[in-house]
């Protein structure tokens, strides 16, 4: 059995997460022989950090991050840091030897992201991007449904995320809508999945143009650090919203499904949706669809004659992806958290060189790209063309490191 010696950078929510994914991997990676230790964590919060000790367990905890990165015992890191500080600690954290775990967008533009990539590169260390939705096992099959053509060519994709987090105007006005701070607004958030899950499951994008609008021009101001995005702040200081709470873009997709077009949609201020993140693929021979809503669901036609045309319902079983380690049979099902336990375990099967199935950094380049042309043609209009970096996991059968 080896010891993994565990770094942690922020621990909000997602630090959280990230502590009781590696905490799992004993009970659903038993394979992998490693066992975690958590040896310390740092948050710019002191109270935070004492957190991390106190309750998730690290050995120790400091409010320098530096701390984290120059301790002989810490193997892999964890970077769930605020998106203004990715590209600053995940460069150091490739420069200390650290393997990287980094959620996304790992950089707020395509250049921030190619740095922390080449840093990576340099170093030769592995790398993991936080893009946990396309480890849900209904999507892992849509995958491989795609990949061995039992729909036939790809001929169009839908996809949305729309989400209700930010719809109540009193919403707090927090770094997320900074942008200095987060760059991008709902389109490095969650386009930035769908755009990851776009390419993932069907192949690279090759060209894309954009759309964007902001709907809740001002939010009453939340201090850094305090609360989360979630927050509703009742007679706060109104201060503004400096970047978008819709994005739009139709998109054209080149190698793995060539002649492939597709929308895509994301929304932080949709009301109703909670979490409506839907992939629908259709192709000559059928289609596919999926909703994070329903994640341990897929929708799948196949055929257009016959008797039973139309769409059946396949619920996740152990044939799907890594559902066989959750849960023993359909019915069951899996949540939020385990694809995050997926995530930790395959960045561990690429750590210890044992297989690649991980998203890394590449992917994560060539999201940003996708994702630069989406803010860029909004605002210029027409098309830009998507320099597609070597190395991805995009279909088919292709992998990164």
């Amino acid at each position: 059995m080896r010891e993994l010696g565990i770094g942690l950078i922020s621990v909000g929510w997602m630090g959280r997460v990230h502590t009781q994914a590696y905490q799992s991997l004993p009970i659903y990676y038993p394979e992998l022989e490693v066992k975690p230790r958590l040896v310390i964590a740092a948050d710019t919060s002191e109270e935070r950090a004492q957190y991390a000790a106190d309750t998730l367990g690290y050995e120790s905890f400091t409010t320098d991050y530096k701390e984290v990165l120059a301790h002989p015992d810490v193997d892999v890191v964890s970077v769930c840091a605020p998106n203004f500080l990715h590209e600053e600690m995940g460069v150091a954290a490739a420069k200390a030897g650290k393997a990287l775990w980094i959620e996304k967008p790992a950089g707020r533009t395509a250049a921030e992201t190619q740095a922390i990539a080449d840093a990576v590169a340099a170093a030769g260390v592995a790398s993991t991007v936080g893009f946990n939705y396309r480890h849900a096992p209904a999507l892992e099959e849509m995958r491989r449904i795609v990949t061995e053509g039992g729909i036939g060519r790809v001929t169009n994709v839908r996809g949305i995320f729309f989400a209700d987090y930010s719809a109540d105007p009193r919403g707090a006005l927090s770094w997320r809508f900074v942008k200095e701070l987060a760059g991008s607004g709902v389109v490095g958030d969650l386009m930035g999945h769908l755009v990851d899950l776009a390419q993932y499951v069907v192949g690279s994008i090759d060209s894309v143009t954009g759309l964007t609008s902001t709907v809740h021009a001002e939010r009453p101001e939340l201090p850094m650090g305090s609360g989360t995005h979630f927050a509703v702040i009742e007679d706060g200081e109104m201060k503004p919203v400096e970047n978008e709470d819709y994005g739009g873009a139709l998109v054209r997709f080149g190698g793995g499904s060539p002649g492939a077009v597709g929308t895509l949609e994301a929304s932080r201020v949709a009301v109703g949706p909670r979490s409506r993140y839907e992939l629908e693929v259709y192709g000559t021979e059928g289609s596919m669809s999926w909703d994070f809503e329903r994640m341990n669901e897929l929708q799948l036609a196949t055929g257009y004659s016959g008797n039973r045309v139309g769409y059946q319902r396949l619920l996740a079983s152990p044939h799907f992806g890594d559902f066989g380690r959750f849960q023993p049979g359909a019915g069951p099902n899996m949540g939020y958290d385990d694809l995050k336990i997926v995530e930790a375990g395959k960045f561990i099967e690429a750590f210890l060189g044992l297989q690649h199935r991980n998203s890394t950094l590449i992917d994560a380049v060539s999201a940003s790209r996708v994702l630069d042309g989406v803010l860029t043609t909004a605002e210029t209009g027409g098309w830009a063309s998507i320099d597609q970096p070597e190395g991805t996991t995009h279909q088919p059968g292709q992998s990164g490191a």
